[in-house]
């Protein structure tokens, strides 16, 4: 988190206590942008298809393809066409990544980027760079970042990478034979409260502002009030 408030609050977290300084969790999800497909206009200015005539007239977009190489919105050029998966519904999306500690599911980083689909890893891979310290660290995360490349940067950064495994792992025995991974692995899931709350509570669903920067700020915001809560329950808790 790098507003300062935000910062604050994961510094009052560290001098409790209850974060993890070697066990993280990163993850991703998409955030869809305040923004209408009609606004999804092609780039070279040729004119939408025609429509129905009516005082707010419905466009037909039947037939016409489009991508983000061809098309771009009027109202939010930051925002891009993302989709979750195969067969999954195409919609107008920033993405939203988090560094989560392991102790007590708190938010320790939190980054918004355009959702082009190849930021997921390389955003990670940054949020892990900026913890303090130089310690030995371990991350979690689920089967997209089961890639060599992933693996291979948490390698270089002295990071243990407890992934989740695909078919064709890039994970070998020197990370699995490890109790860790498989505690890694349960405790990831963690992250999934994390997005639910930002979505629901939060009202992030979808979203109230334009662009990276100003999605930015109400992120961390947000997240601030996430910790907040679970701070609040970590202390009424009993020793």
């Amino acid at each position: 988190m790098r507003a300062g408030s935000s910062t604050g609050i994961v510094e009052e977290a560290r001098q409790r206590h209850l974060l993890s300084e070697e066990h993280f969790t990163v993850d991703g999800t998409l955030l869809e942008a305040w923004a209408s497909m009609k606004s999804f206009r092609p780039k070279d200015g040729r004119q939408d298809p025609p429509a129905d005539g009516g005082r707010k007239p419905d466009v037909d977009f039947r037939g016409e393809h489009r991508i983000n190489g061809t098309h771009a919105l009027t109202t939010d050029p930051e925002a891009v066409l993302a989709q979750k998966g195969p067969g999954r519904e195409a919609k107008l999306c920033f993405a939203g990544h988090v560094l989560m500690e392991n102790r007590h599911g708190l938010v320790v980083d939190v980054q918004i980027t355009q959702a082009t689909g190849t930021a997921d890893q390389d955003t990670a891979l940054d949020l892990l760079q900026a913890v303090p310290g130089s310690r030995h660290l371990t991350v979690g995360a689920d089967k997209g970042y089961d890639t060599a490349d992933f693996v291979r940067e948490c390698r270089d950064m002295d990071i243990t990478p407890d992934v989740a495994h695909k078919q064709r792992s890039a994970i070998d025995g020197r990370t699995t034979r490890h109790q860790g991974c498989r505690r890694s692995q349960r405790i990831r899931k963690r992250v999934e409260e994390m997005f639910g709350w930002l979505k629901t509570v939060a009202g992030g669903r979808k979203l109230r502002y334009h662009g990276v920067e100003k999605n930015q700020l109400w992120a961390e915001v947000a997240l601030a009030g996430y910790n907040f809560v679970r701070m609040a329950k970590l202390a009424q808790a009993p020793v």
